[in-house]
């Protein structure tokens, strides 16, 4: 059984994406359930304390779907898998620069008419925590490489600098800017994206099959043991920091 666990939004677009996405892995035969670590519910507590022995409860992974390790991850959702009828839950890696995003990304890009000699803008939530930084740092040069094109990157919060004022730094070289959403669901953050003066706009990530291809690699990665078996959040006491999809 997957838990997959998104962040939460008010945006009813976020929930359809998540949706959309646990309906793809079941497609490929594994069970998922969906979770929220913030906003919405139901949170990781409640889902995993639903789950039933013969549902295969004991074999439960946590997928986050988070694009950063952020705070989130590293301490809320361990924190409701400690306070669950399954603490030892295994959890799983966040989504982080993983090769099959990058494929995502460059796909969109396509489709919102990237053409050679364009300016790319890598846009990202945005993140106080310099891991997360560097994981958008690593997307941006893979993304760079894929289209041939250089990637400058802007944020929708937290960071500098804004996407705007990465558009506008691109628009200086005279080429035309494509915005590349590196966000996995339409909210307030996309929609900064598409006000922030580029010529087009990738849309989200969103339920693209790739991404189905990441969420069933990290729980094949969590059940052979590649990362945590269970939740201490006592491990990561004292990170401020918080790490949106969309809002």
């Amino acid at each position: 059984m997957i838990v997959l666990t998104a962040h939460g939004t008010r945006d009813p677009a976020g929930p359809k994406v998540i949706d959309e996405l646990a309906e793809r892995v079941r497609a490929r035969g594994e069970p998922v359930t969906v979770a929220y670590a913030d906003v919405r519910d139901p949170d990781v507590t409640t889902v995993l304390d639903g789950l039933h022995p013969e549902a295969g409860a004991g074999e439960a992974v946590v997928v986050p779907a988070f694009l950063a390790a952020g705070y989130h991850v590293r301490t809320d959702i361990p924190a409701q898998i400690a306070a669950s009828a399954v603490p030892r839950a295994r959890v799983a890696e966040a989504f982080g620069p993983a090769p099959e995003l990058v494929d995502v990304l460059v796909d969109r890009v396509r489709q919102a008419g990237f053409r050679a000699g364009d300016a790319v803008v890598l846009a990202a939530a945005g993140s106080s925590d310099p891991r997360a930084l560097d994981e958008v740092s690593t997307a941006a040069r893979a993304l760079g490489t894929r289209l041939g094109a250089p990637v400058r990157i802007g944020y929708a919060a937290t960071a500098a600098p804004s996407v705007a004022d990465a558009v506008a730094g691109a628009r200086r070289t005279g080429r035309r800017v494509v915005v590349a959403s590196r966000l996995l669901a339409p909210g307030l953050f996309q929609r900064r994206l598409e006000e922030a003066g580029a010529d087009a706009v990738s849309a989200p990530l969103g339920a693209h099959p790739a991404v189905a291809d990441l969420v069933l690699r990290r729980c094949a990665e969590a059940r052979d043991g590649r990362t945590g078996r269970g939740a201490h959040p006592d491990r990561h006491a004292g990170q401020d920091q918080t790490v949106r999809l969309s809002a």
